[in-house]
């Protein structure tokens, strides 16, 4: 730092007083004698206690640098408030104000229980699940008029995009699932055959086997992997989007998102999944017709016959007609996770998890909801 030639050097000295011993400042205390009011504040730091007062009246100019570090010397002395400024002009004053140090006071906080806390944090909860319940049903109303604008103006529907969804929606995840499904139809069966071989009736695995991939397990199966894994490609791919304000040129060209990112990958999902559930059901009777032959000594032309009576036409179905309302739910779910995201990585993080957990969530739900109806009428 340069000095400035033209200020004076400050300086100070000791005088005795009737109320006491007073430093006495003098010369100018600016910025450009940071060196020397570092010095005499050194002095004046190492005589705290020895004087009752700081005179300014013979300071020639003040800046904030020279009143800042007169505070931080008042500070660190421990006499803040026994320690005045005396005889300061009105201008010295007044910066000595502003820059001196005050103790921010915390508000009380309110005491409350716990239960109190408890209760109120339940409420919380609540109230923020209806507005998610509400902001996804205004969402999928929007993919509803997006579907109904392409059904009334079909020219306007992107093929490619389409094609290129349903490709890495069902293809590309046929051989996951269908091997997941095997070794799950596997464990059912090895664990049926262990438990009713006790009581002599190991052949009745068949029927649970059948009954249960069919109804239930073929369809859940493929819808949780798909919400964990096209799930959250939807909602990164969207959400990077938004971040990259890519939505927003869409919409500055004339264009709407809902019909050029969305509808596709709905239109995929609805078409993707019930394929991927009759695979996946294939691929678990075969697992369990394997461990039932290998494990169990029943033969597969013993196991195709009994799950020929064992099954019906409806019970293919059942688990066939879950499958599109569970897309349906998985697609609006990740993309209205997609469009939530903000302009950090952190936010396509958070909407990403909770993409798929919302939609495994949703799923679970379905199937339960699926379930009740369907004993209800006796189907």
């Amino acid at each position: 730092m340069t000095t400035d030639t033209t200020a004076a050097s400050p300086a100070v000295t000791f005088e005795d007083t009737q109320a006491g011993r007073v430093a006495v400042l003098t010369g100018d205390w600016v910025s450009t004698r940071a060196p020397d009011i570092e010095k005499q504040a050194a002095a004046l730091g190492n005589e705290s206690g020895s004087y009752v007062a700081i005179d300014l009246s013979r300071i020639g100019r003040l800046d904030t640098v020279g009143a800042w570090v007169l505070d931080r010397v008042r500070q660190e002395s421990g006499q803040a408030q026994e320690l005045p400024f005396e005889n300061a002009r009105d201008d010295h004053r007044l910066l000595l104000d502003k820059v001196s140090y005050r103790d921010i006071e915390e508000p009380a906080k309110a005491r409350t229980s716990q239960i109190v806390d408890f209760l109120a944090s339940v409420g919380e909860g609540v109230v923020d699940f209806g507005r998610e319940m509400a902001r996804g049903t205004s969402f999928l109303g929007e993919v509803v008029a997006g579907l109904a604008r392409l059904v009334i103006r079909p020219w306007r529907f992107r093929i490619h995009a389409f094609v290129n969804q349903l490709e890495q929606i069902a293809f590309r995840s046929v051989p996951i699932i269908t091997l997941i499904s095997f070794l799950v139809g596997c464990i059912v069966a090895q664990q049926g055959i262990f438990q009713m071989q006790r009581f002599g009736a190991a052949l009745f695995v068949v029927d649970l086997t059948g009954i249960l991939v069919l109804r239930e397990l073929g369809v859940l199966l493929s819808a949780i992997m798909i919400a964990g894994r096209s799930g959250s490609a939807f909602t990164a791919e969207i959400g990077s989007m938004k971040m990259r304000e890519e939505i927003d040129a869409l919409r500055v060209m004339g264009l709407d998102p809902v019909e050029v990112l969305i509808v596709p990958r709905v239109l995929a999902l609805l078409i993707g999944l019930p394929m991927l559930t009759f695979l996946a059901s294939m691929a678990a009777l075969l697992g369990g017709g394997l461990v039932a032959w290998i494990y169990g000594g029943i033969t597969p032309d013993i196991f195709m016959a009994r799950l020929k009576a064992a099954i019906d036409f409806s019970t293919f179905m059942v688990g066939l007609v879950k499958a599109p309302f569970m897309a349906l739910v998985i697609g609006v779910i990740a993309s209205r996770e997609g469009m939530a995201v903000g302009g950090s990585a952190e936010s396509l993080g958070k909407q990403v998890t909770s993409s798929v957990v919302k939609a495994i969530f949703m799923v679970i739900v379905m199937d339960g909801m699926f379930a009740v109806f369907f004993a209800a009428i006796n189907f």
